[in-house]
């Protein structure tokens, strides 16, 4: 037995309450290292003499990874404080127990040197997510790129490639004009890109934070696309860059010009007067984004500071009603400040939904007490590694999921932001060389696993670009541009998703020898083939297919998904 890989610690990713009365128990060990593995629990404050509550359940593996895999309980409980121990059994018939990060040869009977469960304090610490949010799908909109209510000539509108200054004249009138497409595709939650004053296009480098960039619009603008989204029955989210703003804005614009005499010395990390260099490879004399000078870091560890942003959160939660923020850069902000953030927002807002950007594996922020959600780039990565490079094999994609499904909490595995592509990377066309049926898989395998679905605005017609600022071009709303084959399939894929919705423990299995990727879910089977050429697979021959509505033939062609009715 593989000691050295069992792990459990009494915290919110391995015991942790589900619903007040319900907690989770969670055990890591080696990859199928064993053969049972059971959870033995009692009363710490009863006495065994005067009322016995011991009592013990078997556990059920619910996912893998490369090395570990992860059990699983939930149990229903009404106590002051549990206490419990697991019970590990080998294949070779090894018995061992694992109680306070210890490994006995015998079930311990003193309560002292078993794990401890504190009810009370770990129901106030539950991680709430907004159920409003679990499994639905996300539209990401670049605004200045979407969608105008200005007249521009074609030319301009669909140059290719386009680079990162071009005015396409996009603005918040001509989203609002186009939702009921957003809502025909059958997407739920429109976010967009930042939308606040900035000299630039992408808006990253804000300048002012409670006004429109006027190129956008007004505050009437936004509000009146967030009253009609509302409506239409979709939710909306904006960008909140506060890890830094533009040099324009008013702190830092104070600090260039009275340096010693400003009141805004500890808004940003300066050592120094700072000097905003005029190059992109001159080193600033002050902390910043990427080293940009364009885009001061914010210190939001100072009072004055985090209370400026989060009433900016406050405001447009407030007055536009919009129904969450996604956190530009936030892996690069304190804990302290987010923990702050969450506080306040939710005391308000306690429905608004709050994701970060994180490019890699994020379980700090996904502890309850700072962010819903991130970005899901470790899904990004899995699914281009295995279809688009074909680098990585079918088990291995399953593996990249286990690992995720074993290391977080369950809370966020189904609002987690599952994105092929988006404003920072080259479109997943781009990356799958034009190959369109390998798009339409990686599409399937986005809209078909749990998660949040974030479809970049144009993957559903086809478009594609380049690395950052091609991928922001404009979107392709004359029909003759569109591959109207893959939207229809978008739409299918997303009807599906609906009326099958996603469940937790879903059955999962690879073959690396064909590329084939197995989920079950609640009387449906899904196909997922990685590779090139065909399979055949007559054991579901007849079936009911529902992307194509006829029935499967019982071959599966290359890069091909299916989605099949028992």
């Amino acid at each position: 037995m593989n000691r050295a890989a069992v792990a459990h610690m009494p915290d919110s990713r391995y015991c942790y309450c589900v619903t007040p009365g319900r907690f989770l128990f969670r055990l890591q060990t080696g990859r199928d290292d064993l053969a049972v593995v059971k959870l033995h629990y009692r009363d710490k404050y009863i006495p065994v003499p005067l009322l016995d509550t011991r009592a013990v359940t078997e556990m059920r593996r619910v996912a893998q990874d490369g090395c570990h895999d992860y059990y699983e309980i939930e149990l229903e409980i009404d106590v002051v404080c549990l206490r419990y121990f697991f019970e590990l059994v080998g294949h070779d018939g090894e018995r061992i127990y694992y109680s306070n990060c210890r490994f006995l040869r015998e079930a311990p009977e003193d309560n002292d040197r078993m794990f401890d469960l504190p009810q009370n304090l770990r129901e106030t610490e539950r991680f709430a997510v907004p159920e409003w949010a679990k499994d639905k799908v996300v539209y990401q909109i670049f605004p200045a790129r979407f969608a105008s209510s200005k007249t521009v000539d074609q030319k301009t509108w669909y140059q290719t490639p386009i680079d990162a200054f071009t005015d396409l004249k996009g603005d918040l009138k001509g989203i609002t004009d186009h939702l009921e497409y957003i809502h025909d595709l059958g997407a739920d939650v429109v976010y967009m890109t930042p939308i606040f004053m900035s000299r630039s296009t992408h808006k990253y480098d804000t300048i002012e934070y409670y006004t429109i960039d006027p190129s956008f619009g007004t505050e009437g603008d936004l509000i009146e696309l967030v009253e009609k989204a509302h409506r239409l029955g979709m939710r909306v989210i904006l960008d909140g860059v506060f890890n830094h703003t533009a040099p324009e804005f008013f702190a830092f614009h104070d600090l260039e010009n009275n340096w010693e005499a400003s009141p805004y010395r500890n808004w940003y990390y300066c050592k120094e007067k700072p000097v905003c260099p005029e190059s992109r490879l001159v080193k600033p004399n002050y902390k910043c984004f990427s080293y940009f000078g364009g885009m001061p870091k914010l210190n939001l560890d100072n009072p004055e500071t985090a209370e400026y942003f989060i009433n900016v959160a406050l405001y447009w939660l407030r007055t536009a009603k919009i129904d969450g923020w996604r956190l530009d850069v936030g892996d690069e902000i304190s804990h302290c400040f987010w923990q702050k953030f969450r506080s306040t927002v939710k005391q308000k807002f306690p429905e608004a939904l709050i994701v970060g950007e994180v490019w890699h594996y994020a379980a700090d922020f996904l502890q309850g007490d700072t962010w819903d959600s991130v970005m899901n780039y470790p899904f990004l990565n899995a699914a281009m590694d295995f279809v688009a490079k074909e680098e990585i094999s079918a088990s291995e994609f399953l593996n990249e999921l286990g690992f995720l499904r074993g290391n977080l909490n369950n809370a966020c595995h189904h609002v987690l932001w599952n994105l092929l592509d988006s404003h920072d990377t080259p479109r997943a066309l781009f990356r799958c060389g034009g190959d369109k049926q390998k798009m339409k898989l990686l599409a399937a395998m986005q809209l078909l696993l749990p998660g949040m679905p974030f479809i970049y605005y144009g993957d559903e017609i086809g478009m594609t670009g380049g690395p950052d600022p091609d991928c922001r071009r404009g979107m392709l709303w004359d029909e003759a541009r569109q591959d109207q084959e893959m939207l229809a399939y978008y739409k299918r894929l997303i009807a599906i998703r609906k009326a099958y919705p996603c469940m937790d423990g879903e059955e999962m299995i690879a073959n690396d020898e064909t590329g084939l990727v197995t989920i079950w879910r609640g009387g449906l089977t899904i196909l997922f083939h990685g590779r090139s050429g065909e399979i055949k697979l007559p054991q579901y021959a007849g079936m009911t297919e529902l992307l194509s509505g006829k029935p499967f033939n019982g071959v599966l062609g290359a890069y091909e998904a299916v989605v099949l009715k028992v």
